[in-house]
């Protein structure tokens, strides 16, 4: 066989079929709500018990460049739950640590399995592993975004406080990768979202300009009083990320932004507290608040498994 008549072959997925264009999970601004909802609505009829195998007989790759506990975990039970399998590779049992391309990678991998779920540092790599592979990326997180975690998030509000439509949650501390995607959850889901950072650690201006250009109802603060004042969901993450200088001046920047118990008074009586996890108590929380009766931490994260179950069979199961 010629070598242009190898380029006329049509790729076929591993059952045999003819492959159609991967359905990616990436950043959920990349989404129309109904999409959304769509995976929220799956997540929640297998918390629920639903039986349904939509990953039987399909294995998922899942890179991780980044430690993880939640991630891990959440979504190997996950994959195991819905009929898959799983390959879990850490960056040095990929060649990528030793200077395989990215593109060629995500060829590769195209061709052994149905999916594949990065963890990694720079936005790009994912995005560029989402270009050439021909099976559905996931994100699980980069320094950019960390849009599983948001679903979950949604996911948990919702069963406590109901619709999250119109309603206000305030975010405190760092502008980071999960406040990025708090914000394309506050455009795709409809609620207010005011955000408490530092001048030096705000979230970057250009998914602010997006979050403003499409309707965002985003408000930005200095003071995490005012932010935080009649909110119905309070959230916050660590001050020093896996990226992030732990020499640098992030503390004293990140100090008034605390989550104490005198801060969340000041949220509606019924807010609930969030943290995606891990947490340092006495940093960007109390112990009070963290362990408190408002935290709903733990079935947050326990959301994740539901959650990304959800962004599974849609992309997978054509859900």
């Amino acid at each position: 066989m010629t070598g242009a008549a190898l380029r006329r072959v049509k790729p076929v997925d591993n059952n045999g079929g003819a492959r159609t264009a991967p359905r990616h999970f990436l950043d959920l601004r990349d989404f129309e709500t109904g999409t959304l909802r769509r995976m929220l609505d799956l997540a929640s009829s297998y918390k629920s018990g639903a039986a349904a195998k939509p990953l039987a007989g399909k294995t998922v790759a899942l890179i991780f460049e980044k430690p993880s506990t939640r991630t891990r975990v959440s979504f190997e039970v996950g994959v195991r739950q819905l009929g898959g399998d799983v390959v879990t590779l850490s960056g040095k049992d990929t060649q990528l640590g030793r200077g395989e391309t990215v593109a060629d990678t995500a060829r590769v991998l195209s061709r052994y399995v149905d999916a594949i779920m990065l963890r990694t540092d720079a936005h790009a790599k994912l995005q560029e592993m989402a270009e050439f592979a021909t099976v559905p990326v996931i994100n699980g997180l980069t320094a950019a975004s960390h849009p599983c975690q948001l679903m979950a998030d949604v996911l948990t509000f919702e069963e406590y406080r109901g619709p999250i439509a119109g309603q206000v949650v305030a975010w405190c501390g760092d502008g980071n990768n999960v406040a990025t995607s708090w914000i394309e959850a506050a455009v795709r889901f409809g609620f207010t979202l005011r955000l408490a950072t530092p001048d030096a650690l705000r979230p970057p201006e250009e998914i602010l300009a997006w979050a403003r250009a499409n309707g965002g109802k985003i408000e930005l603060s200095a003071d995490a009083a005012a932010a935080v004042a009649g909110a119905r969901c309070v959230v916050t993450d660590t001050w020093v990320s896996m990226a992030d200088d732990p020499n640098s001046n992030r503390h004293n920047l990140l100090a008034p932004f605390r989550v104490d118990e005198a801060l969340m008074a000041k949220a509606a009586a019924d807010a609930i507290f969030m943290h995606c996890l891990p947490a340092h108590r006495g940093e960007e929380m109390t112990a009070g608040v963290i362990d408190g009766p408002q935290s709903v931490v733990f079935d947050e994260a326990e959301n994740r498994l539901h959650a990304q179950k959800g962004v599974l069979a849609w992309a997978l199961g054509g859900g």
